[in-house]
């Protein structure tokens, strides 16, 4: 991967940053999406955020290296404290990052959003905790996409503020539009997942000592949820 010859995540990613879009990479990992949407000609300005020396250093190198020190501002900071007011950022990447991780940002970063930026979310575990922040948070989910690559299968999130939105804990989990298209992929994933939960409850009743009964209720029920989405 190169800033011309982005990996197949990352170009789906790109796909959903709107043509003449302000971005801002958060966690840009050596600026590869910015400077590739730039030199397509794509982007208006961009921000690179990265909180790591080495990959910002990297991301630094990249931007002067292809000339786009006037288009792409490269920031050391921590999350969304790389955007500031006078960015007027319309579309805000997170990508390659638990959705913990993801949802810990945007609550740390709340200030920093005016409410009109698109969120173009990729975690790559944990999406229903980001779901249900999107959502407690007045965000839409517009658009749930689902791609393999090395053996990793990988959502894409496509978020927008509106007045209110309420979704189910099933919806939260699998994901709302995922679960109408019911792609190949999706059903491929969620039956993976099915044999390592049973695993993970018949582990439970072999386990020596007492499992959590909180715990124990969670698996079962997540059991359920895949076993009734399959059915």
């Amino acid at each position: 991967m190169n800033e011309q010859t982005l990996s197949m995540r990352l170009e789906r990613v790109a796909a959903h940053v709107p043509a003449g879009a302000r971005l801002a990479d958060i966690g840009s990992d050596h600026g590869y999406l910015p400077v590739a949407l730039m030199l397509r000609g794509h982007i208006e300005a961009a921000v690179a955020g990265e909180a790591a020396l080495t990959p910002f250093r990297s991301a630094e190198r990249k931007v002067r290296k292809n000339g786009l020190d006037d288009r792409i501002s490269v920031r050391l900071a921590d999350g969304l404290e790389a955007i500031e007011p006078q960015d007027r950022i319309s579309t805000i990447s997170l990508c390659g990052m638990g959705g913990e991780k993801i949802r810990e940002i945007l609550e740390r970063g709340k200030h920093r959003l005016s409410g009109r930026e698109r969120l173009v979310l990729q975690p790559n575990v944990r999406e229903g905790t980001l779901r249900e922040w999107l959502m407690e948070n007045g965000y839409r989910i517009l658009c749930e996409e689902l791609l393999e690559e090395n053996e990793f299968t990988y959502e894409i999130i496509v978020a927008e503020r509106c007045t209110a939105v309420a979704y189910s804990p099933q919806e939260l989990y699998f994901g709302p539009l995922l679960m109408q298209q019911r792609s190949p992929a999706f059903l491929a994933k969620w039956g993976l997942n099915l044999k390592r939960k049973r695993r993970v409850m018949a582990h439970f009743a072999r386990a020596r000592q007492a499992v959590p009964q909180e715990k124990a209720r969670e698996v079962a029920m997540q059991v359920r949820w895949i076993e009734q989405l399959l059915a």
